[in-house]
């Protein structure tokens, strides 16, 4: 007798991306993703937050432990220092758009009532969540993406994405079929890992500003002093 295969086998979120419709239309799909075997364990899908004439759109990781109780992005101590580095560098959160490339939580446990510790998604739960990733961009239309971190660099960009080589510069590449003018930094929680992360903290803020010329006007987002 024939095994039936499940959905999650399949590592696509494809089937479940409906063909039309705006940003409520993929939130509430996506509220039944079993596109990979991440959404056994996760409390449930936690998809981008913002609207559809944002101007920025920050894609990060995948959502950590409070993301995924609370089903929204970038509301944990992560997403707190990312709220903070923005004001600083002069982007308003109302013009943001914020994502990841992930949108179920992986994570370890050692037993039950242990706390949940995050995981790294795989490269085939990262390509697996790419259309959920491509319908949010083809909705809002940002006029520049912010990569935060190098697993969202390597689902926009492939596997030979280096956030320490390229941060804090302009990209500008076809994603989806698609022109995208890009600025990748660190994660957040990389600079909360720091060791010096005064120094880490500055240096987000420093790449960060460079978005915000992007934004008001510089399609270079020269640093200042330079030409």
């Amino acid at each position: 007798m024939a095994t039936t295969r499940a959905p999650e086998d399949a590592y696509t979120a494809e089937p479940f991306v409906p063909e039309r419709g705006g940003l409520t239309a993929l939130r509430e799909a996506a509220a039944g993703c079993r596109g990979c075997p991440l959404h056994r364990d996760a409390t449930q899908t936690v998809f981008g937050a913002g609207t559809a004439d944002a101007r920025v759109m920050l894609v990060g990781e995948q959502p950590g432990d409070q993301e995924d109780r609370q089903g929204r992005p970038f509301v944990g101590p992560a997403g707190r220092l990312l709220d903070r580095a923005l004001a600083e560098a002069g982007i308003d959160p109302a013009d943001a758009y914020v994502t990841n490339a992930v949108k179920h939580f992986k994570f370890t446990q050692a037993g039950p009532g242990k706390r949940r510790v995050h995981k790294a998604p795989a490269r085939r739960e990262t390509t697996a969540c790419g259309p959920w990733l491509a319908a949010e961009l083809a909705v809002v239309e940002p006029e520049l993406i912010v990569v935060l971190g190098a697993t969202a660099g390597k689902a926009l960009l492939g596997p030979s994405f280096r956030v320490t080589q390229v941060r804090g510069t302009v990209l500008e590449e076809e994603i989806h079929g698609r022109f995208e003018r890009l600025v990748p930094t660190v994660h957040p929680s990389a600079v909360l890992r720091a060791d010096d992360r005064e120094g880490a903290y500055r240096g987000l803020v420093s790449d960060l500003e460079v978005a915000a010329r992007v934004l008001a006007g510089d399609p270079s987002g020269n640093r200042r002093g330079n030409s």
